[in-house]
């Protein structure tokens, strides 16, 4: 899978150059080229940014360089990538989101900065994309997040497929606890289930114990979860011990 990403700040990337991204990008399972939107300026002194029309606090991104760029990667691949501009304004980036990104074969990611890009730029972006309710100094911190969240749901990124079919929000649930050796650490144990051998009881325990995390933590999404009659019987009677 390829991924292109226009930034001001291409050295904040080199955090791909580590772990689990790296040995994808050894093994040409993903493709990861950053691009300097400075260099595609018409400005001598490299500048991309100005006042915005009609006043207001702090400057704007041009359109013209990020047009440029663009058109650049277009001239190369002769065809535009799935582009996506990182905005407050873009929809919430979830689970469900990264399996749908990890489906393309092309995604380019341009990370805004300042106090946001020239709307003219709308019109070749496919997509907006928020990782929160919160700002950021720029886009390039949720491009590493996503990259990060859809890399690993492509086939051969991680060791085992199963790596992350139990995880958190795989099935909109908080993940069961985990323990490892020893048996016994500064006076608490490792669950009996665990060590029961016994893999139907282990499962059930496993599937409680999401239930019984998401409905103290995040009990929102609950609201998206597959849950089964026993689910709901199980729930219904953690809601009861807790009043």
């Amino acid at each position: 899978m390829k991924f292109d990403i226009l930034t001001l700040f291409p050295e904040m990337f080199t955090v791909f150059e580590s772990s689990i991204i790296k040995r994808a990008k050894d093994k040409n399972i993903v493709d990861i080229k950053v691009h300097d939107i400075r260099d595609f300026t018409t400005n001598k002194h490299r500048k991309v940014d100005d006042y915005p029309y009609g006043g207001g606090a702090g400057m704007v991104m041009q359109a013209q360089p990020i047009y440029d760029a663009i058109d650049h990667l277009k001239s190369i691949y002769g065809y535009k990538p799935y582009t996506i501009y990182l905005s407050p304004r873009g929809r919430v980036f979830k689970q469900e989101v990264a399996k749908e990104l990890s489906t393309m074969n092309h995604i380019l990611f341009l990370c805004g900065h300042y106090e946001g890009i020239d709307e003219r730029v709308m019109d070749i972006v496919d997509d907006q994309m928020s990782i929160g309710d919160f700002v950021l100094t720029g886009g390039e911190i949720p491009t590493m997040v996503i990259i990060d969240s859809v890399s690993r749901l492509i086939d051969g990124v991680l060791s085992k497929n199963e790596s992350y079919e139990d995880e958190s929000f795989s099935d909109s649930l908080l993940e069961y606890p985990q323990y490892t050796r020893p048996e016994e650490f500064r006076g608490k144990r490792v669950p009996d289930v665990l060590l029961s051998g016994h893999h139907a009881k282990i499962d059930k325990w496993r599937r409680e114990m999401s239930l019984k995390i998401t409905y103290e933590r995040r009990p929102d999404l609950l609201k998206s979860a597959s849950l089964s009659k026993k689910d709901i019987e199980y729930i219904k009677a953690i809601s009861k011990k807790s009043k």
